[in-house]
């Protein structure tokens, strides 16, 4: 064989050899690269907590991206499963996503969790414990100090994190973000936030009577965390948000989307005092428990935040259960004041800016400005991509690379301001036990004054017990 002819025989050697030895290097298991690793020629595994409702159409969203990959999910429920079981016919499936966390946590890269409130925050610090990116349904958490231990934890466990309000990356809130960062509203001192929820029961009596468990479903499960009570259809699928034990009521279910703006654009983190009024309480409903089980029918919390640019402090107010703030001047009465799902007005030294909910449509009061201003350009990138598909791209990049609209270090704090609102409330209807009736002096009828960094209110101490709930016996946060 000519000389030539060997040389290029040993190249096309070396380079099939090479070739071998790099694909083989390409389709070794995860689990043999290390925690945080992928090989490089793998998607993203998913495994998701909660697979029915939004379970199921959150792990469909991530799906619309070619490098997702569904593998398992976990599910209490197998009536509410069918249609997550049809669109992944090969992902495995249990019942405990705590079994499934430990069978599954060498297949898997990252996590949904997708459950009631009341069982986000152990789901995900579970999953975060084991090196996994998560994704979690708003509101972050059920309690204030959950969410102090889930921003922690994300920077501990240096995982790719999202929160599931996905109107943070959509172009409504960039673009109002602009609109204020070009001073057209000039400082902003007060904004007000509305939503049209709940629309599930609220304000009512703990449901009674005796009822089989459906032989689907592990109630023991379903309840997580929460004290143990008998099941109950009235819980179940959906209306559990109007019930302390499980969900955080209309501000828990769209504080998240709807003051997002409010928290992206404006220079504040926590409030220093909290205030508010509820609807009429009947007596029938908290009969001679201490505290009511139920989230009020409608409610006006208002929040006090200083300005981190020590321009003073910014008054934030919100109301739900079909109370509304009163209609600006600048508003013509035939224009809509919001959307049906809410919306968010802020007012400025200078002006007035109204946004839908998610922070769509962001206008300038009165709307012939919007075509009379000099608006400015386009400055703030985009999301094209859109929420889900954003943290399944972050977690590919990795952590410190992948970026996220509403990462933990922001949804966080965030979620913390939206659940002191709702530890007004509860503290709203808190009873003395040793009356019978109502105290005008027990009452949290007060404005609240809280210490964000030790996360406690300081002028009445039987408001802390919302701060940090207990958890039944076999569930933890550590």
């Amino acid at each position: 064989m000519p000389k030539q002819q060997r040389k290029s025989l040993h190249r096309r050697q070396f380079l099939r050899d090479a070739s071998l030895s790099m694909a083989a290097f390409t389709i070794v298991p995860r689990h043999v690269l290390g925690k945080g690793f992928m090989a490089p020629s793998d998607k993203l595994n998913i495994a998701g907590i909660g697979a029915g409702g939004k379970g199921e159409s959150d792990l469909a969203e991530f799906a619309k991206s070619p490098k997702a990959n569904i593998v398992s999910f976990a599910d209490v429920d197998e009536r509410q499963i069918k249609g997550s079981v049809k669109r992944f016919p090969k992902a495995k499936i249990y019942k405990d996503f705590r079994e499934m966390l430990d069978k599954e946590k060498n297949n898997i890269d990252a996590v949904s969790v997708s459950t009631p409130d009341n069982t986000h925050a152990v789901a995900t610090l579970a999953a975060m414990q084991l090196g996994k990116h998560v994704y979690v349904q708003k509101p972050l958490t059920h309690d204030i100090y959950e969410a102090r231990i889930l921003t922690e934890a994300a920077k501990k466990y240096k995982v790719v994190t999202q929160m599931g309000n996905q109107g943070g990356s959509g172009d409504g809130v960039r673009r109002t973000q602009e609109l204020i960062m070009a001073g057209l509203i000039g400082d902003v001192h007060t904004v007000h936030c509305w939503t049209n929820r709940p629309v599930w029961p609220q304000g009512q009596a703990s449901p009674t009577g005796k009822f089989d468990i459906p032989k689907e479903l592990d109630w023991n499960l379903w309840i997580g965390p929460a004290k143990m009570i008998d099941f109950n259809p009235a819980y179940l699928p959906f209306n559990w948000r109007g019930w302390w034990a499980f969900g955080t009521g209309s501000l828990g279910d769209m504080a998240c989307h709807i003051m997002d703006p409010v928290f992206r654009c404006l220079p504040i983190d926590y409030p220093t005092d909290v205030e508010c009024s509820v609807a009429t309480i009947w007596k029938e409903m908290w009969n001679d428990s201490q505290n009511l089980e139920a989230c009020p029918p409608s409610s006006i919390i208002h929040l006090s935040y200083p300005r981190t640019d020590n321009k003073g402090t910014i008054k934030v107010s919100w109301y739900d259960g079909g109370l509304l703030p009163q209609r600006p001047d600048e508003i013509l009465p035939e224009e809509a004041f919001g959307n049906w799902d809410g919306g968010v007005l802020f007012i400025g030294s200078k002006g007035k800016l109204l946004a839908d909910c998610y922070g769509a449509n962001p206008r300038l009061l009165p709307t012939k400005l919007m075509k009379e201003t000099n608006l400015p350009a386009e400055s703030i990138a985009r999301v094209p991509e859109g929420h889900y598909v954003q943290w399944v791209n972050a977690c590919i990049d990795g952590y410190g690379k992948g970026k996220t609209s509403s990462p933990f270090e922001f949804a966080g704090p965030f979620t913390e301001s939206i659940l002191i609102g709702n530890l007004a409330l509860r503290s709203y209807l808190i009873k003395n036990p040793k009356l019978k009736g109502w105290d005008d002096k027990y009452l949290g009828r007060k404005k609240l004054l809280w210490d964000a960094k030790n996360m406690r209110i300081t002028n009445f101490e039987d408001a802390n017990q919302f701060v940090k709930r207990e958890y039944r016996e076999g569930w933890k946060l550590v």
